[in-house]
């Protein structure tokens, strides 16, 4: 028997902000892995936005998520007994679990972390953050050496990858982020020709100035007045992808329309949404070429830890306030 902590859903945060008493922590006591089963023991959580629509339970693509239930994120565990399960103990394994410190598992959607990188990359460039930008990018925005890439979001973990992925592309690329640190992080460390700071002023004129010829490839994390900027200047034949919308979080409701999609109509341009999951077979090959890059040098990433699984709901806030600097992670 094994006593741990978890968290769980004690509210749905619908048309508001995340409030600390949505989330309720508890202590309780785990079984023994029956057969096939193992306790994992977690090390690392990761956090995305998205968690924000699974508690809303307003996200159709998952499970709804009723009051009381574990809060469910992404993880790095650790296999510390097994009973004839799946991994060994001692494997470090990576994938969704819950908010627990330990948990029972059958190991079914877990992996085992990579060996060419310290495991909590797993949960950012070689996990969903590093797959959602892949796919995001070269499945639905199909960039072409030339072509001109702007990302909303830009300084976020999903955002930073894609400005990376789209220069090995051959493409010019503009980020739009919050503040001047961020700004010059894009443009110094992550590698963007230019970057944009939102909250300096209006963006529209910056990004015409930076995009005289019209934008190629719009990869939106943001949604609402960026994402209608960003609209009211795209090239004839652009892609308009659609990651995330960061801007609805805090009121719950889906954006209204954006003033210029009609320009999808003037530009024979394309605005498309996607989930990642529709190619998880292509995962293990992805992070493959990910993993050599990095190597390479020629893609840096970078992860914000906090300390404590106490503050895993405050942790998840961070995402909302602009305050992380690369992927959220926090270190139990």
């Amino acid at each position: 028997m094994t006593e741990t902590r978890q968290w769980l859903l004690n509210g749905h945060p619908r048309g508001r902000p995340i409030n600390d008493d949505d989330l309720k922590l508890v202590t309780t006591t785990l079984p023994e892995p029956g057969p096939g089963q193992m306790l994992l023991k977690t090390h690392y959580l990761g956090f995305d936005p998205a968690q924000k629509g699974w508690m809303e339970n307003i996200a159709d693509y998952v499970a709804p998520m009723a009051i009381g239930d574990v809060m469910r994120g992404s993880g790095i565990t650790e296999v510390v007994a097994s009973n004839g399960g799946k991994f060994p103990v001692g494997t470090m394994l990576s994938g969704s679990i819950v908010w627990s410190e330990y948990l029972i598992h059958d190991g079914e959607g877990l992996i085992p972390c990579m060996p060419e990188l310290p495991p909590t990359a797993m949960l950012s460039i070689l996990g969903t953050t590093g797959v959602t930008a892949y796919c995001g990018l070269f499945k639905v925005g199909e960039p072409v050496a030339g072509d001109v890439v702007v990302v909303s979001g830009a300084a976020g973990a999903t955002g930073s990858i894609v400005g990376q992925l789209a220069k090995i592309a051959g493409c010019t690329v503009i980020g739009i982020a919050g503040g001047p640190e961020k700004c010059e992080w894009l443009v110094k460390e992550a590698g963007y020709d230019h970057a944009i700071d939102y909250k300096a002023g209006p963006i529209r004129a910056q990004l015409k100035e930076l995009a005289p010829h019209g934008i190629n490839v719009i990869f939106d994390n943001v949604g609402g007045k960026i994402l209608n900027d960003m609209l009211a200047l795209i090239a004839t034949n652009a892609r308009v992808v659609i990651c995330g919308g960061i801007s609805r979080y805090e009121t719950g409701n889906l954006p209204a329309g954006p003033e210029n999609y009609f320009n999808l109509v003037f530009r024979r341009a394309r605005m498309q949404g996607f989930i990642v999951l529709d190619w998880a077979s292509e995962f293990p090959d992805i992070r493959r070429r990910l993993v050599k890059w990095v190597n390479e040098g020629r893609l840096a990433y970078r992860e914000d830890v906090q300390h404590g699984f106490e503050n895993a709901p405050a942790t998840l806030q961070r995402l909302f306030s602009g305050s992380n600097k690369g992927k959220q992670l926090l270190k139990l």
